[in-house]
């Protein structure tokens, strides 16, 4: 006779500014500003000891419940090799983030905010003590599922990423030079329905999960989070004689999909953040759509956590 195995979890860690430049870099620039009691890293003592404090609530809840766990340091190399009934991030909403990239669409995700009063955690259903309860709910199947919609991200029909949540962000090389390309936008049928040559900043575009972030700030609105749209944000677009583009904003419904025809020798798409970027050339076409893979996270309500 066989038994059932005890559920699996696995916890993802940030690794605090503190742990990364005192404890681990020595880093003699951030010891001097901490010594002097500088306003620039203030925070970041108290911020560690927050974090700190709620992984090993988190390593007591886990006891607590009777289930195994495996423990990761390195969200943006974590990916899921073995069994797993539930992901739970220890951080922010970056931690969230990243580890995201290593999560298939059938495993739930539940997000701790380790330190409330010193990052965001709008993805977050939990918090620093409350986290045995939040758990005990994911385990349980109690906690309400979001499905969130991410984006894949091709590169002249090469697959760069399927698991883009937050947004990509296409643009010249150099910050201060101005992005050019040619926006189309395609529909199921591969036909273009809208097309427009655009000089700007760059382009955001995401997923619903990305709106409240970049493409809110610079002029989008924020979808609902259940929504399958794609939208797209230029910035800082360049007025012809004192008029906007006519794409500079607007959504690319389920199975259609933007493609940008870069007319940059030197271009960059960064997906999700700063830490995975690819170049881009004049001539290449990156375009987005919807992603088979979306992620489901954990107690999430129409506006944020629960």
């Amino acid at each position: 006779m066989t038994t059932a195995r005890p559920p699996h979890v696995c916890v993802v860690l940030k690794r605090s500014s503190w742990t990364k430049w005192v404890d681990e870099e020595g880093d003699a620039r951030i010891a001097a500003l901490l010594e002097a009691g500088d306003e620039t890293v203030r925070r970041m003592r108290p911020g560690h000891l927050d974090h700190t404090e709620t992984v090993e609530e988190v390593r007591s809840a886990l006891g607590d419940l009777g289930v195994t766990a495996s423990w990761h340091d390195r969200p943006h190399e974590f990916q899921i090799t073995g069994p797993c009934d539930l992901v739970v991030t220890v951080g922010g909403d970056g931690t969230l983030l990243a580890a995201s990239h290593g999560i298939g669409p059938t495993v739930p995700l539940l997000g701790v905010n380790s330190a409330p009063d010193h990052s965001v955690g709008f993805f977050c259903a939990a918090v620093k003590g409350a986290v045995r309860e939040a758990i005990a709910g994911a385990l349980a199947g109690s906690l309400e599922r979001t499905v969130l919609t991410r984006m894949r991200v091709e590169l002249n029909s090469r697959p760069l990423l399927d698991r883009v949540l937050n947004e990509a962000l296409f643009c010249h090389a150099s910050p201060a030079a101005t992005s050019r390309y040619i926006l189309r936008v395609v529909d199921a049928d591969g036909n273009t329905t809208a097309e427009e040559e655009q000089k700007s900043s760059g382009l955001w575009v995401g997923p619903a999960a990305g709106s409240t972030a970049a493409q809110r700030s610079a002029g989008g609105r924020v979808l609902p989070l259940a929504s399958r749209e794609l939208q797209y944000v230029a910035r800082e677009p360049y007025r012809r004689e004192g008029q906007p583009p006519r794409l500079a904003l607007g959504t690319v419904g389920e199975g259609h999909r933007l493609a940008l025809k870069s007319k940059m020798r030197q271009a960059r798409v960064f997906l999700d953040g700063d830490h995975i970027v690819h170049d881009v050339t004049i001539g290449d076409v990156v375009t987005m759509r919807g992603s088979d893979e979306p992620l489901v996270v954990l107690g999430l309500t129409r506006s944020g956590p629960a």
